[in-house]
């Protein structure tokens, strides 16, 4: 995302613009279930006036990516190091961490029900879709690209698009990441936990969708 209007819906620019999900979050706008409302419309009932929520917003678009190196070799050693390891790490510990709290405090009617299940199937599908990546899409792309590039890498950016399906049940399984009064220790580490990775997830994909996948994609689309 290279811009932001009044007229986008809270829940693509969440799902595009890192850091968005968790400026959304403190001033209370929903993305997930009532996110298809204009940035306009959402920044009025949230008590803000429209023109502050989107200078807020266009910082976010100015900090996206700043620290991403520039040659795509790098970027792609950025991405497999810094998000790729990462997701996989922080869900082998998330995942056990949402079956205690569901276990533990299911009873509570702010628990976060089926929140595990989502993560196993967000695990699951990220895993498929960054071996994808790992094995065939990044080694065609540090041997310069080639005339068919075009369709992995459409296919990884309808992936993302179920990956953020994902990152919206989560939003509302645990009500917009909310923890209940005295909540526990492990549930307070299962909220921490998401929203670092949540926010990870977003930058991710903002890195491959707006900065390395379009410099491949002119060259597919002249070759065709």
């Amino acid at each position: 995302m290279t811009g932001i209007s009044l007229d986008d819906t809270v829940a693509t620019i969440a799902a595009e613009l890192p850091g968005a999900a968790e400026l959304f979050r403190r001033h209370d706008i929903s993305f997930c279930c009532g996110g298809n409302v204009r940035l306009s419309e959402a920044a009025v009932k949230a008590g803000l006036a429209p023109s502050e929520l989107l200078s807020e917003l266009e910082a976010l678009v100015k900090a996206a990516g700043r620290d991403a190196p520039e040659e795509t070799s790098d970027l792609i050693g950025h991405i497999l190091d810094r998000y790729h390891q990462t997701h996989r790490a922080e869900l082998t510990w998330l995942i056990p961490l949402a079956q205690k709290v569901e276990r533990v405090h299911g009873g509570h009617p702010s628990a976060p029900i089926g929140l595990s299940q989502v993560l196993e199937r967000l695990r699951d599908e990220l895993e498929s879709h960054m071996m994808k990546e790992e094995q065939i899409l990044f080694p065609t792309m540090q041997s310069g690209g080639g005339v068919g590039i075009a369709h992995p890498i459409a296919q990884m950016r309808r992936e993302h698009e179920e990956e953020v399906e994902h990152l919206r049940t989560i939003e509302h399984v645990t009500h917009g990441l909310s923890l209940p009064p005295g909540a526990c220790g492990s549930w307070t580490a299962l909220y921490t936990g998401l929203r670092k990775f949540a926010d990870d997830l977003v930058t991710h994909m903002h890195l491959e969708n707006a900065v390395l996948f379009p410099r491949f994609e002119p060259q597919s689309r002249g070759a065709g």
